[in-house]
């Protein structure tokens, strides 16, 4: 992680995003104080980034795909077939900014995207 904040940072990039996998997530304290660091506005692909810190995510709501994969585990285990199931996509996107992170890196947020937010951190 340092070397590529290194090189984003020799490299004038203007903004990052950071996908909400699984390794990046187990880091996720250290990859906002990165960030933050090198003072890139940021998008995460996980809202577990913005509560720990980071400006602002959109993505599939983490607690709607627990509940999405708990369903599945139960129709297998009453007997249902995997192969057999449909494919569900997550249809539920939430927009969440952490505006306290906005203050510190001096970012003017506009009204209009307070208003379309699902959630702020204040």
């Amino acid at each position: 992680l340092d070397g590529a904040f290194a090189t984003l940072s020799k490299s004038r990039v203007g903004a990052i995003y950071v996908p909400g996998s699984t390794m990046l997530s187990a880091q996720g304290a250290r990859v906002t104080a990165l960030v933050a660091k090198s003072r890139l506005p940021a998008m995460y692909g996980s809202a577990r980034f913005v509560d720990a810190g980071g400006l602002l995510s959109y993505g599939s709501d983490f607690n709607s795909a627990i509940v999405l994969s708990a369903k599945y585990v139960d129709l297998i285990l009453k007997g249902e077939k995997p192969g057999d199931l449909p494919i569900e996509q997550m249809s539920k996107l939430e927009l969440i900014l952490n505006l306290k992170s906005a203050r510190q890196m001096n970012f003017k947020i506009p009204q209009a995207f307070l208003l379309r937010a699902d959630r702020v951190i204040e």
